[in-house]
């Protein structure tokens, strides 16, 4: 009877931890880094549990926080991108126009910086820009490669100790360059730091510097606007630098876009009081360990519309969106979050989406959810259909292609309320944005292909 009652117990304890395990939206590896911190200083617990907990590391291949830091982060070279758009800007009649290259009048990207006026275009013909940073104080400029795309490596020099580009409080339109390797002292070096004003990059490639974008400051007048650009390898092994980051400004959003393999920190980071996150990749991939694919810290008016998004297996945090972490600092604080495509492929589970409480409202509408993991909303809130399904539904979910295969129509799109937002366009890999030539017919962030609009 005894043996029975104590089998019974070590069942029911086992059925208990399994139900808590499933219900925090913790992985197994980040459970043991909480208890292992916990017993720093306490010398015979740690002699006890830190072996069996070695144990279990290796069996359920959860290596800690020290393991991975061991774990080389490779930045492979810089791809070359692809071609430039060509460009909407001309040239107003008062406009000056200052060019640069080898063979033009200035030889440096830093001389048009310096002389350059407000209101004037800067075309940078194609080619490679060694150790060429600057800071640019015009309050109205356009700045474009021209030929090709224009590439900006850093070689351990960067613009007042911050970046290979200082953008400071004006109006601001880049657009064609490559932003490769700034790395400052202080270890917060930016391809772009933005310190104010209205910027708009297009185009670009940020790729292994501390951040891609970094934005500085709390002007509620500021706004940051990315298009069709690509943020790869971003990141000081630190957790707090990350592809993009952005601070308290009024207003951001990106489309068209390819984020992935950020550094320990986030694949996208925004504290803007508003937020739209619309048809976008967010994939970090075999090699990526990135934290939180998406963290939105502060809340804020957010819509996340039409992306692609994946977490790794060697994430350094389960949780794949994040909202209000650090608290609400906004007057209106909402999530909208609707047909997105969220891969989860960490094997032990984490969390989609989470939310903090206070939120006001938060509406979840035709995602689909993919792979071991819960949602973490302790407000009211509107969910409609969000389907959980499985990888075999997509064409080849190892290469990241997640448009769904001809099995898979029985996921169709819902309507929703009315204020929901009902994608318009799909994101096309590479750094594509498509119409859609009427509404969407199923659930996530890819259409059939006949609904495509292509040139």
């Amino acid at each position: 009877m005894l043996g029975l009652l104590l089998l019974f117990g070590a069942v029911a304890g086992m059925a208990g931890a399994w139900w808590a395990y499933d219900r925090i939206g913790r992985t197994p590896g980040e459970l043991m880094d909480y208890a292992q911190r916990r017993l720093y200083g306490h010398n015979k617990l740690e002699a006890v549990a830190l072996p069996v907990m070695d144990l279990l590391r290796d069996w359920l291949d959860a290596p800690s926080i020290a393991e991975r830091s061991r774990i080389p982060f490779t930045i492979p070279p810089a791809p070359e991108g692809t071609p430039v758009a060509s460009s909407a800007a001309t040239s107003l009649p008062m406009a000056k126009v200052w060019r640069v290259g080898p063979r033009e009048s200035l030889p440096t990207i830093a001389d048009a910086a310096r002389l350059a006026q407000s209101g004037d275009i800067v075309e940078v013909q194609a080619g490679t820009y060694r150790g060429d940073v600057a800071v640019w104080h015009q309050k109205t400029l356009t700045i474009r490669s021209v030929g090709g795309r224009a590439r900006l490596i850093a070689d351990g020099r960067s613009a007042e100790g911050k970046a290979i580009w200082v953008i400071r409080s004006g109006d601001f339109d880049i657009s064609g360059f490559d932003f490769i390797g700034a790395r400052v002292d202080d270890r917060n070096g930016a391809g772009i730091r933005f310190e104010g004003g209205r910027l708009r990059v297009a185009h670009c490639l940020f790729w292994g510097n501390e951040n891609g974008i970094l934005t500085i400051g709390d002007e509620m007048s500021s706004e940051l606007e990315v298009v069709s650009s690509e943020f790869g390898y971003n990141g000081a092994d630190d957790g707090r630098s990350h592809n993009i980051y952005v601070g308290q400004i009024g207003k951001f959003s990106i489309s068209g876009s390819y984020l992935h393999h950020a550094d320990t920190g986030h694949l996208l980071k925004s504290r803007a009081a508003v937020n739209e996150v619309a048809y976008n990749r967010l994939t970090d991939e075999e090699g990526g360990r990135a934290s939180y694919e998406m963290d939105f810290p502060n809340g804020g008016e957010v819509r996340v519309v039409g992306n692609v998004v994946q977490q790794g297996r060697r994430t350094e945090n389960s949780v794949m969106v994040s909202y209000g972490a650090e608290g609400l600092k906004h007057q209106h604080n909402t999530l909208q979050f609707a047909s997105n495509t969220v891969v989860n492929d960490h094997p032990h589970g984490g969390t989609f989406v989470r939310v903090a409480a206070g939120t006001q409202s938060v509406v979840l509408a035709n995602n689909l959810l993919v792979g071991r993991g819960g949602l973490q909303i302790p407000v009211a809130h509107t969910a409609i259909n969000n389907p959980r399904v499985d990888w075999s539904v997509f064409v080849q979910p190892a290469r990241y292609d997640y448009r769904l295969n001809d099995r898979s129509a029985s996921l169709p799109y819902q309507a929703a309320l009315a204020d929901v937002a009902v994608p318009s366009n799909q994101y096309v890999h590479p750094l594509q944005v498509l119409r859609l030539s009427g509404p969407p017919m199923v659930a996530g962030a890819l259409q059939p292909e006949s609904l495509l609009t292509r040139p």
